[in-house]
């Protein structure tokens, strides 16, 4: 019989209206509204289902006043309102909540009491409104996810509420999907200064504030979030490993250093400051940097955010290990001898190679090799290095070297974060190294392995410090863990690890585990598509290469072996142990005892290994998310590295699906009883699948890494790598078609989707619709087929090869004799043209346009469609092109009829079908079962379902603003202008980003502040470059020069007489809280001593003193010059709501603004403002024009210290965006001015404070 589930290709002439993106964001309040169901991730705004009336607060603040202040109050009445609501998302339960827009833009959440429930069937009502309806009024609300927000204020959105949407994370994580199976990761990038820390950690610079770690979320630091999201989108994850690298230098074992290194070798930073073994950020090693002058790698993890890392994961339950890492940083250009030459006599190594390849020089098979020689033993003992567990000192959480200088060697940086583990309360696990073949297969003599000790000596040292509770062992290559086999025709066979493994201070075997399983090529002829295995995603086939295939059955010897796939079978002659040169007969490698064969010859003794004695842990487990990743899955590309490469016979495109397809057919073969041996020595299986950690998440939140290539240069390594972000969550698509056949009531017994592969980043279904309407809109975007077959649904995807070729002699013939039926559609009812809408999770689920086309067709009919799911475009695009192509195939139909024998045939099955000489490939889509099998069927392309993505497109990401406390001082400046009361001082602020307005209150104490003031714009600050003498006063000083490093900003050009009136007013601070007034008439004239200011001058004011111009704010203080010197008063300068935004002073000085001051008197004046470097700070220094530039001859006058007036000469930056340094500096004359390409831009920061 025909089977109704069978789910019909794009007809031409439909046109879909299916769920809309545009209709997933809005928040609305309606009764009945449809309760979506999700999966994956996906932005929801969903429905309003509670709310209690607005609530009014009235604020009043009061301005001016205070005694003899002259003047009356001013009071200011403003109304505030609040309101309380909840909001249902989706069907539960779901696992997590991401970002929230409101209004379209990310939602500043500091403030907020805001929380949200799965909706699981066993949630609770929400204590906030059960006390507004009572408890037995409240609704748990049980399986429906809400959020419920506290007294939200609605000023920042006009009053009312905002449109609010929010990222639900709701992933399918069944037993065999990777979110189901994954129960350890790894945690990147190793490197980082604080990207590890779990505290808020900014860098400043004069006001300038960036955050170091809030690069998601403006209230939640990276590490935070990327763990919250870990544990929403993979919730079987129990076990992290936590990856900390320093860098080795060279490749010689006997010259590497391994040491911590930074970014930059001066930065500030608040509330802590860098540091790794006690070294400071001035002395650590600086990474390279590439061709834009951008760090190649973030520096080591501040040891302060590896204890806070450690501690923030314990205390979400999770088990940690530590993974201590080291990044090979070897630039491109270096004169470094290469060892892997003949007597070492090749300069320049590798650039940024992987560490395995840290060998003694000149290396193994080479002329002049010290290998086998003492020399060999020296070396390896240079880089390991001589500290001891007395080398340290230990202070609470902090860990600092004790040891020599220049021990820059292995056993240091173990040792460190072996106590430094210790110090912050112990893990679980602990690595004493990783992946470094090239350094344990160095020997000293014919069998000795002097790094295998070295590392055995490690291993007691470090167990000494974490005691027996931690788990240690050494995590080795794949390539690395079974034996040394060095090829050099001694016919060597041994098993150098033995004596490490066997140590009894060992507790696992680890292997990093990038095994090889497939060998798929281009076209459809070669070997493994050859055997009948659909492609390359196949379970059964990558499974059948876990324990078979390359490695196990048979091997290439060469690269044009490989090329022409001539296989050599592993064998093992006489000895028949083939299972010694096996790396993947993990079985059998544990389960026998070892004998080392030096010289081709076995011994009669084994070695120290006990066979079943330990577990194995995959410390690694990953495959790339690149087109045919799983035939290598050790290689990554990333282009700065010696080591970049692409799988073999990969096209180079992104593949996330055969990443996902490892995985699960990995974590599925070992979890499998009969494939996983039981330990008759200590009880447990021989791999221990929940430790087999998968690599690699990443401590930079998903999708701001990899979108913020400004932030994380390696950001565009993500596309084609091994992460896990991003890609870990979405929903298989066997598992959501299952998931919906159960909805729909079918018993999973017959469900079959292991004919499925692939994933869509979420799914959003906001209408009443059957799961046989779901599972449709998933058919026409995968293109898959379903037919059921004794009694079980069976789901396959298109593209397979064919189960049979017909010829017209085994077709029946019809009553009107014909056998065969051919049929081409018209162009004109099919599609010029497909478009698709998609969502981009990449950014703020935008809705993204992909299409296809055809362009010499006689047809301009368009069809388009939007899918309710997030898809990466690029995979989209190659998606909808084959729904075109498909299409057009599929025109060509074919009916014919089969006799009963050929009952083996079902729908969705391909064959061929020999027709006027060529051989026709169909696709079955119908069969009638009668006398004979009426077949309906269309035509098939079998390229058609193996097309590349489309191009990759940039992401663009709506970034939080992240406010830091504002550099402000406080000044006791003499009355400026007029209009100015004279008894109150001025304050100055300064802060990058400015948040438009910056609020000043004041208290006598630490509470009750009063609000005193806002300034609206930033105030122009800096410091000097260099001393500053005192010089004349009330005339211009034309012997000192004034060098200022502005943060922002610059100065504008006056004449003499807007000088005289005031104008270019600066206050440079001689002295803790005594400001001089300088004015500058341009480049070169300066005026020291200004507004009575005289005895302020410094004798210097020292360099890296502030310096103020006149953009600042003066402040009501208690309103007479007696309450001014009564005591300190705190004073804060801050943007609302968060407390990193507050500052703090205290100050008491004399009223300068009543003293007497000189004849002639200042105001201030303003400047254009000049957008700051996002890289580094640039500079502008004003040099002395030459008389002649500034209109004049030489004076012949000496200034007041003797000094001959120099010839000055502007020299500006023009255009460069940035702060600014300028110089004003001694001239002859009185008439210079700044050059007439600054014009002056009348835009006044000046803040006088009322």
């Amino acid at each position: 019989m025909v089977d109704s589930w069978i789910i019909s290709s794009l007809a031409p002439t439909q046109r879909i209206e299916g769920a809309r993106l545009d209709t997933l964001r809005i928040t609305s309040a309606t009764e009945g509204a449809v309760i979506p169901r999700l999966y994956g991730r996906m932005r929801m705004g969903g429905n309003i289902i509670w709310a209690t009336d607005f609530r009014e607060e009235t604020k009043t603040t009061t301005q001016g006043g205070g005694k003899g202040g002259g003047g009356g109050k001013v009071k200011t009445t403003e109304y505030l309102y609040y309101a309380s609501f909840a909001v249902a998302l989706c069907e539960g339960p779901i696992t997590g909540i991401g970002r929230i827009w409101a209004d379209g833009k990310p939602m500043d959440l500091s403030g907020v009491t805001w929380r949200w429930y799965p909706g699981d069937e066993a949630q609770t009502a929400d204590p906030f409104i059960a006390a507004k309806m009572g408890a037995a009024s409240t609704p748990a609300y049980r399986g429906t996810a809400y959020v419920v927000f506290e007294e939200l204020a609605l000023s920042a959105y006009g009053n009312r509420l905002p449109q609010l949407s929010f990222e639900v994370f709701r992933p399918l994580a069944d037993p065999d999907t990777a979110e189901g199976l994954t129960r350890a990761v790894t945690m990147i990038p190793a490197s980082g200064e604080f990207t590890y820390a779990t505290q808020a950690i900014r860098k400043t610079d004069g006001g300038a504030v960036q955050a170091e770690n809030l690069n998601a979320l403006a209230e939640s630091t990276d590490m935070v979030e990327a763990l919250d999201r870990l544990q929403a989108m993979a919730p079987a994850v129990q076990s992290v490993s936590l990856v900390v690298a320093w860098f080795g230098d060279d490749l010689r074992a006997g010259s590497c250093k391994v040491r911590p290194g930074v970014e930059v070798s001066a930065k500030s930073t608040t509330p802590a400051s860098w540091a790794v073994n006690g070294v400071s950020r001035a002395n650590a090693f600086l990474v390279s940097r590439d061709d834009q002058d951008r760090p190649v790698y973030g520096g080591t993890p501040a040891d302060f955010a590896v204890v806070q890392a450690i501690q923030e994961m314990k205390a979400r339950g999770l088990r940690v290990t530590f993974y201590p890492f080291i990044l090979m940083d070897v630039p491109p250009g270096n004169t470094l001898p290469n060892p892997y030459s003949d007597n070492a006599t090749e300069i320049g190594q590798p650039a940024f190679p992987w560490r395995g390849r840290i060998t003694c020089s000149p290396a193994a098979g080479f002329a002049g090799t010290v290998d086998k020689t003492a020399t060999a033993a020296s070396q390896v003992a240079a880089l390991f290095g001589a500290a001891t567990p007395a080398s340290f000192s230990v202070s609470g959480e902090s860990v600092s070297w004790t040891g020599p200088s220049g021990d820059w060697g292995l056993r240091r940086m173990v040792l460190h974060y072996a106590h430094l583990c210790a110090a912050a309360g112990g893990v679980d696990a602990f690595l004493i190294g990783t992946e470094m073949p090239g350094l344990t297969t160095i020997r000293s003599s014919a069998s000795t392995y002097p790094a295998v000790q070295a590392y055995r000596d490690l291993l007691a040292d470090v167990r000494s410090i974490l005691g027996p509770g931690t788990r240690i062992g050494y995590a080795a290559d794949w390539s690395e863990y079974f034996g040394h086999q060095p090829g050099d025709g001694s016919g060597d066979v041994f098993f150098h690890l033995d004596p490490l493994w066997a140590d009894s201070e060992i507790d696992f075997i680890g292997i990093d585990n990038y095994m090889p399983l497939s060998d798929w090529r281009d076209g459809f002829e070669h070997a493994d598509a050859a055997e009948g295995w659909p492609a390359i995603y196949d379970r059964a086939y990558l499974q059948g290469n876990i324990a078979g295939g390359e490695g196990f059955d048979w091997f290439y010897t060469s690269a044009s072996d490989r090329s022409a796939q001539v296989r050599t079978p592993i064998t093992d002659g006489a000895a028949g142990k083939p299972w010694v040169f096996r790396y993947k007969d993990l079985r059998a490698w544990w389960s026998n005892a070892h004998y080392n064969r030096p010289g081709g010859v076995e011994s009669g003794t084994p070695t120290a290994w006990a066979p079943e004695s330990k577990p194995i842990w995959f410390t690694e487990l990953g495959c790339p998310a690149i087109d045919r990743g799983t035939n290598q899955p050790n290689v990554f590309f990333d282009p700065k590295s010696s080591e970049s490469f692409t799988p073999h016979f990969s096209r180079g495109w992104r593949d996330d699906a055969i990443q996902r397809a490892y995985l699960e057919a990995t974590y599925l073969w070992w979890g499998e009883a009969a494939n996983n041996l039981l330990s008759s020595v200590y009880g447990g299986r021989m791999v221990h699948v929940p430790e087999c950690a998968a690599w690699t998440w990443d401590a930079r939140p998903y999708p701001f890494f990899p979108a913020l290539t400004d932030v994380w240069t390696d950001g565009a390594n993500w596309r084609l790598g091994h992460w896990l972000t991003g890609r870990l969550g979405a929903v298989s698509l066997a598992a959501l078609v299952r998931h919906l056949c159960l909805r729909a009531g079918l018993p999973e017994s017959r469900v079959d989707v292991s004919g499925l592969w692939g994933a869509v980043e979420g799914y959003a279904i906001t209408a009443l619709e059957s799961p046989r309407a779901s599972i449709t809109t998933l058919s026409r975007h995968f293109g898959f087929d379903a037919v059921e077959t004794e009694g079980v649904i069976r789901f396959v995807m298109r593209g397979r090869a064919s189960v049979a070729t017909l010829a017209p002699d085994d077709l029946v013939a019809g009553r009107e004799g014909d056998v065969l039926e051919l049929t081409r559609g018209q162009e004109t009812e099919l599609p010029q043209a497909l478009k698709w809408q998609v969502a981009r999770a990449d950014e703020d689920y935008d809705a993204a346009l992909v299409e296809a086309r055809r362009i010499t067709v006689d047809t301009t009919r368009i069809a388009s469609e939007s899918f309710p799911m997030a898809v990466p475009p690029e995979e989209a695009e190659r998606r909808c092109r084959r729904a075109l192509m498909e299409a057009w195939v599929g025109r060509e139909t074919a009916a014919f009829r089969l006799p009963p024998s050929r009952l083996a045939l079902d729908p969705a099955d391909a064959i061929r079908l020999a027709h006027d000489g060529r051989l026709v490939d169909l696709r079955l889509v119908s069969i009638a079962d009668a006398e004979a099998r009426g077949i309906e069927a269309v035509r098939q392309d079998r390229a058609t379902y193996d097309l590349p993505p489309g191009d990759p497109r940039a992401a663009s990401l709506t970034r939080a603003v992240v406010f830091g406390a504002p550099d402000a001082v406080l000044m006791d400046l003499p009355q400026l202008t007029e209009d100015q009361p004279e008894h109150r001082p001025f304050v100055a602020a300064h802060a990058v980003p400015w948040p438009g307005e910056m609020a000043v209150f004041r208290s006598p104490s630490t509470d009750g502040f009063e609000l005193l003031t806002t300034a609206q714009s930033r105030a122009r600050m800096g410091a000097l470059v260099s001393d500053f003498y005192p010089g004349p006063t009330s005339r211009f000083d034309l012997g000192n020069a004034l060098v200022v490093d502005l943060l922002t900003g610059t100065l504008e050009s006056v004449t003499d007489l807007t000088l005289f009136g005031g104008a270019n007013a600066l206050a440079i601070e001689s002295a803790p809280g005594v400001w001089e007034i300088v004015q500058a008439s341009t480049a070169e004239l300066l005026a020291p001593g200004r507004c009575g200011t005289e005895s302020a001058m410094g004798n210097p004011a020292p360099a890296a003193r502030r310096g103020c111009g006149r953009s600042c704010r003066r402040a009501r203080r208690p309103g007479s010059c007696a309450a001014s010197a009564a005591p300190k008063a705190p004073w804060a300068i801050r943007r609302p709501q968060a407390r990193e935004s507050w500052c703090w002073t205290r100050r008491s000085r004399p009223c300068r603004s009543l003293r007497l001051i000189s004849a002639s008197r200042g105001t201030g004046a303003s400047a254009p403002r000049a957008a700051r470097s996002a890289t580094r700070p640039m500079s502008r220094r004003l040099l002395r024009p030459r008389a002649s530039d500034c209109g004049r001859s030489p004076s012949p006058m000496s200034n007041s210290r003797g000094v001959a007036p120099a010839r000055p000469a502007i020299s500006p930056s023009a255009g460069r965006a940035g702060p600014a340094r300028w110089r004003p500096t001694a001239g002859a004359g009185l008439r210079c001015r700044w050059p007439r390409s600054w014009r002056p831009t009348r835009s006044s920061s000046s803040t006088a404070l009322p």
